[in-house]
């Protein structure tokens, strides 16, 4: 598994990584959100594997616990929020053109990076 990529919210790590996906585990910290965003190459699947929070999609927003899956098309505006008292933990897996940390449009976020 490569090293964690720390983050205000917590951390990620990039199980896969290839032409066609990637697939990342992300854990989000007790209290910790990530920036509304949109993606201009790519589209993502969430399933939570621990823990309790919401996905915004599109202002839509979604209970996650264990079991439950999201998806987020392509262009759609979303954030990922932990609402429980231990880390929330999702299996991301992203499909598209491009793959990169670059192709992330945030619309707000609460640790002043846009």
């Amino acid at each position: 598994m490569e090293e964690k990529n720390i983050r205000p919210w917590g951390y990620y790590q990039v199980l896969s990584d290839a032409p066609d996906h990637k697939v990342k585990r992300i854990v989000v910290e007790k209290g910790g959100c990530l920036s509304l965003q949109r993606h201009k190459k790519r589209s993502e699947h969430w399933y939570a594997v621990a823990g309790e929070g919401y996905a915004t999609i599109n202002g839509t927003v979604i209970a996650l616990r264990q079991g439950i899956a999201v998806d987020i098309p392509q262009g759609a505006a979303h954030r990922l929020e932990n609402i429980s008292t231990g880390n929330l933990v999702i299996i991301e897996v992203q499909t598209g053109t491009y793959f990169g940390e670059d192709d992330i449009e945030r619309l707000e976020d609460k640790y002043g990076r846009i």
